[in-house]
């Protein structure tokens, strides 16, 4: 006759593996990261047995120190699809250079496909003057003064594109300084020259 063994409780695979535990743990390691819900939307599909609907989101996360990221998640519930998202965007996490950290560097233009976005720069107290996906970008971000504006589409994934291609683009003047192989004291004070000339006139 054939021994029986216990069944064993060591885990094979799955959620109570080590390796299901490893990733967990990487997926809760930004928990101090910022994530704002910009956009979900619902997609129904015709079957033999009726419509079958799925959702999907879209979400911007940020430290509030100048990296952000955006994601897009597909799932038959909301909360999966927000998760999905959310993991999208904090692994595509950029590092835009911000000036005294609250505002860009320069005013910038950006555009992905029919999205066309522009963003310029602002004076301490202006505040975030941007509507939709764009303002959930800089608060997340970490922007405290900037004045965009949006003149194509009106489509969410289509704005936050063109806002992280207008971001990508932007330049600290250290860069510029080394890129061109000057000090950055002469890049700032050019860009500062014409103001500065008219006022000792």
């Amino acid at each position: 006759m054939a021994e029986t063994r216990p069944p064993s409780s060591r885990p094979r695979g799955g959620r109570g593996s080590p390796r299901g535990r490893a990733r967990n743990q990487d997926r809760d390691e930004g928990d101090d990261l910022l994530d704002k819900l910009v956009h979900i939307n619902r997609v129904a599909k015709v079957v033999k047995g009726g419509r079958r609907f799925s959702f999907g989101a879209l979400v911007v996360a940020g430290d509030g120190r100048g990296r952000v990221g955006y994601g897009t998640g597909k799932a038959r519930e909301v909360p999966e699809a927000i998760r999905k998202a959310t993991d999208q965007a904090k692994r595509s996490m950029v590092q835009i250079p911000l000036r005294e950290g609250r505002t860009l560097h320069h005013n910038v233009k950006g555009r992905y496909g029919a999205g066309k976005v522009i963003l310029r720069a602002a004076p301490p107290g202006t505040g975030i003057i941007a509507g939709g996906p764009m303002r959930a970008v800089f608060e997340t971000m970490g922007v405290q003064d900037v004045v965009a504006k949006s003149i194509g589409s009106a489509n969410p994934h289509n704005m936050v594109k063109a806002t992280f291609q207008a971001l990508q683009s932007c330049a600290s003047p250290r860069s510029v300084a080394s890129r061109r192989g000057k000090k950055v004291s002469e890049i700032v004070s050019r860009r500062r020259g014409p103001p500065e000339a008219a006022a000792k006139e």
